[in-house]
């Protein structure tokens, strides 16, 4: 004769709780559900939400985008009266694909979780959800550092990068430093180059760049236009960054 294959402890486990919860009635049914099974609900409700943002940002990736901004000034201030008026002309020529601005990113040394800030960053950038930043000098920074910023140089008309430089806001900098362990700078990798624009003395800089939070004695901050070198899109970085130097 066959045997009756034995039931596991979990299907015994789940008619009994089938059979309690066609005993209980209204209210009774949704505590015995929320006493027993709230921890299992609680995971798989965050595990449908992990695989809606996931498919979310996926399907966003998926959609045509001609320029992605970063956005980190030296204040409060939003600049969206700047960027509308330029967005709208950018996409005047009817090629495909949106510009986003994002203007939430915090970047700031001073704050016990910058390491956060860098890894937002740093994720954006490899994720190459990040073509242009106007940042302060703290991310401009962190930019120089992880080797991110674009020569402007090489990527600029020769026109424009002329007169930048005879201005004096084409930025020479070093990028690709590296700090040892006995606090002393790794040069090895280093590389000196034009990586940014600085936007301080522009209309844009004048703009917003002026009203700032300063400690008696302290200098205004500079604001710096920085093309991120993985860019996919670097002829309208270079149009943004041509209409942010504009005086």
């Amino acid at each position: 004769m066959n045997k009756k294959k034995k039931e596991s402890i979990f299907i015994k486990e789940v008619k009994r709780d089938i059979h309690t919860f066609r005993r209980l009635k209204g209210k009774e049914r949704l505590g015995f559900v929320w006493d027993y099974y709230r921890f299992k609900i609680i995971v798989a409700l965050f595990s449908l939400f992990v695989i809606i943002l996931f498919a979310h940002l996926l399907w966003e990736g998926q959609k045509p985008c001609r320029l992605r901004v970063c956005v980190v000034l030296n204040n409060e201030d939003y600049c969206d009266a700047w960027f509308d008026p330029f967005i709208k002309e950018l996409c005047s020529d009817g090629k495909p694909g949106k510009v986003e601005v994002n203007q939430d990113q915090p970047f700031d040394y001073h704050n016990r979780y910058y390491y956060l800030h860098e890894i937002e960053v740093m994720t954006t950038i490899s994720s190459r959800r990040m073509d242009v930043a106007v940042c302060g000098p703290d991310m401009y920074t962190y930019l120089l550092a992880i080797n991110a910023c674009a020569p402007l140089d090489t990527l600029l008309s020769p026109g424009l990068s002329s007169t930048l430089a005879q201005e004096g806001k084409l930025v020479k900098s070093t990028a690709g430093l590296r700090q040892n362990d006995d606090g002393s700078l790794d040069k090895s990798e280093a590389v000196e180059g034009f990586f940014a624009v600085d936007l301080s003395d522009t209309a844009f800089g004048r703009e917003y760049n002026e009203k700032q939070n300063l400690e008696e004695g302290e200098e205004k901050a500079p604001l710096y236009g920085v093309i991120i070198s993985n860019t996919d899109h670097a002829e309208d970085s270079v149009k943004l960054i041509t209409a942010l130097s504009s005086p």
